[in-house]
């Protein structure tokens, strides 16, 4: 019953407040996004928590050989433990800024069942720190385990700017040759069956590591208490929804901007790579009380 009632209040807080925000930035932002000729700074973010290795050698790496030289990249470790810290000082890129979160106290249930919080609501805290901290016109996520394409920054930002889009997405493709396209936002994925009032073009919203949006956006928060809801549970989906729901101009670039490898040890993505080794993971992300 509690998570219903957070859930409708929060539901119900974000239909009234985000548009508001969303329009208010407008009147404030959008004038200097205009030109198309410019090469503005890009803010690349990383929530991380102790994947020292696997952050360096795929989504470090994968930034640092973009096409696009304007950006700064961000990385939060969730309190990491472990080689993290040294190893991004080492890279010695004075584009990249690491900041360590000082703690990962309890923030959710993640007992019993509730373990699969922490693939739920897990990386909103970091995600949440990086917002507050970007300094460029534009800002992209990307999560540690993954390889973007070269040109992935200047393809999307193109794209965003060449249609006045507010917010882009384009298609990964995985280690078999797989393409992911996404989802429509109108549609049984994220159970949206009719137009919102403030947005009735049904647009296909790409992976999580695609996101590409204008740094004004980051008015619109990850949700902490996403894992209470029914649906759309997943702190991505959560955001998207509400994006379009505000009637933020989303887009689709329908072409490989990011290429996925599972994780070492792990033969699946996301949801599925997370109940296939739940006891790892339940020790992984296990909350520190002090």
């Amino acid at each position: 019953v509690q998570d219903k009632i957070v859930s409708f209040i929060n539901e119900v807080r974000f239909s009234i407040f985000e548009p508001y925000l969303l329009m208010q930035a407008r009147r404030k932002y959008e004038e200097s996004y205009q030109r198309t000729d410019e090469q503005p700074l890009v803010s690349v973010y990383t929530p991380t928590y102790n994947r020292a290795n696997v952050l360096v050698e795929r989504a470090v790496s994968s930034v640092l050989s973009q096409n696009y030289k304007n950006f700064e990249y961000i990385i939060i470790g969730d309190c990491c433990t472990d080689e993290t810290e040294k190893l991004i000082k080492e890279i010695n890129d004075p584009r990249i800024r690491f900041y360590n979160l000082p703690n990962r106290k309890r923030r959710y249930p993640d007992d019993g069942d509730n373990v699969i919080n922490h693939w739920l609501a897990g990386p909103v805290v970091a995600a949440n720190t990086a917002l507050q901290m970007v300094k460029g016109k534009w800002i992209a996520r990307l999560d540690d385990w993954v390889n973007w394409t070269p040109n992935h920054i200047e393809d999307l930002l193109l794209y965003a700017q060449n249609n006045n889009y507010e917010f882009v997405t384009g298609a990964t493709e995985d280690h078999l040759g797989r393409k992911s396209v996404g989802e429509y936002a109108i549609g049984p994925y994220f159970k949206i069956y009719s137009p919102p009032k403030r947005n009735n073009v049904n647009v296909v919203i790409g992976p999580t590591q695609t996101f590409f949006y204008r740094s004004y956006l980051n008015c619109f928060k990850y949700n902490i208490n996403c894992w209470r809801k029914s649906w759309n549970k997943n702190n991505d989906n959560d955001l998207l929804v509400r994006f379009f729901k505000a009637g933020v101009r989303m887009g689709y670039l329908d072409k490989i901007v990011a290429r996925t490898i599972p994780r070492p040890g792990e033969t699946h993505f996301n949801y599925e790579a997370f109940m296939n080794r739940l006891e790892e993971k339940k020790k992984h992300f296990a909350f520190r009380q002090k």
